[in-house]
């Protein structure tokens, strides 16, 4: 399925809220997106897709990200994501859910073996009242081995023993753990990812954990969690850090100046003039500006936290 067929499933379909995932910072629902010509959702016969649908009344606020709103951020990224063709933000879109206004982004692992860890109490995780969010009985760990928000981070970022020279994996920094001893932090040398890195470059990501990529059913690295994205001072925190200062790759080159045309007129700047302040769009686009003309990947900027908390 395209993905403007995909946004229109997701922005057309009618909702049936199956679990709440408790283990998000704000509240955010595993959704069937189903038909809207079918008049009782739980005698449909299945669903066109899943998604998480994170509606806008369940966000925490935030000290440094005060305006706007985490959901238009996640659509946000999507829209920028897909002018310049890189293909690794799940489809999002600005719907109307069962608790208002928020983003719905398409499910990337099989959903339907989540729910089944789970067990699927249906009893309990059905559609919530207006003004309600209700825990449905879906916790962290019965998440982890497969969910949209927990993923399997083991082919993405490793824990080693400092010193250690891993083929195809990039060391990115060395911490203590707890009892005192010493971990090096790695991530892997896959190109999908360093394009990812790039994109996290681009919208300013401030939250790349290695748990905000999976791997979806089709095998393919995905990005999702830009809440905290593209703010206009400089905020880039990530564990993608061990390609920096090495030469862009040339197909991320030739998306950038991609997305720098469809920033300069169209459709783009208009739908991002809904969702982001003035002041966000300039520094977007001085942000693709900086890429192009120095042409290698970003050094962590001086004065603020290179890495998220946990990085996994």
């Amino acid at each position: 399925m395209k993905s403007q067929d995909i946004i229109d499933v997701l922005e057309n379909g009618s909702l049936r809220v199956r679990a709440q995932l408790l283990d998000a910072s704000n509240a955010a629902f595993l959704v069937e997106v189903l038909p809207r010509a079918e008049a009782d959702p739980a005698s449909a016969p299945g669903p066109e897709l899943y998604g998480v649908y994170k509606p806008i009344r369940g966000e925490e606020p935030l000290w440094d990200f005060p305006t706007g709103h985490l959901a238009h951020r996640e659509v946000a990224c999507f829209l920028i994501d897909e002018a310049g063709g890189w293909g690794l933000v799940p489809p999002t879109a600005l719907i109307t859910g069962p608790l208002g206004p928020g983003s719905l982004q398409r499910w990337v692992t099989d959903a339907k073996r989540v729910l089944e860890q789970a067990g699927d109490p249906t009893s309990a995780a059905r559609e919530p009242e207006a003004g309600a969010v209700r825990p449905t009985g879906i916790d962290t760990a019965d998440l982890e081995a497969g969910g949209q928000e927990a993923g399997a981070e083991a082919d993405i970022v490793r824990l080693l023993q400092p010193g250690t020279d891993l083929p195809g994996w990039l060391p990115v920094f060395t911490g203590e753990l707890p009892n005192g001893g010493q971990v090096l932090v790695a991530h892997a040398d896959n190109p999908r990812l360093r394009s990812l890195a790039v994109l996290d470059a681009v919208v300013n990501n401030s939250d790349r954990k290695a748990s905000h990529v999976l791997r979806g059913s089709d095998a393919q690295l995905w990005g999702i969690d830009h809440g905290v994205t593209l703010h206009s001072q400089a905020k880039l925190r990530t564990v993608l850090w061990g390609w920096a200062g090495e030469p862009l790759p040339e197909q991320d080159l030739h998306r950038l100046e991609q997305l720098a045309a469809a920033l300069t007129g169209g459709e783009l700047p208009h739908r991002l003039a809904q969702l982001l302040t003035a002041e966000e769009i300039t520094a977007l686009r001085g942000r693709v500006a900086h890429l192009r003309r120095t042409r290698r990947h970003p050094l962590p900027a001086p004065g603020w936290p290179a890495l998220p908390w946990p990085p996994l």
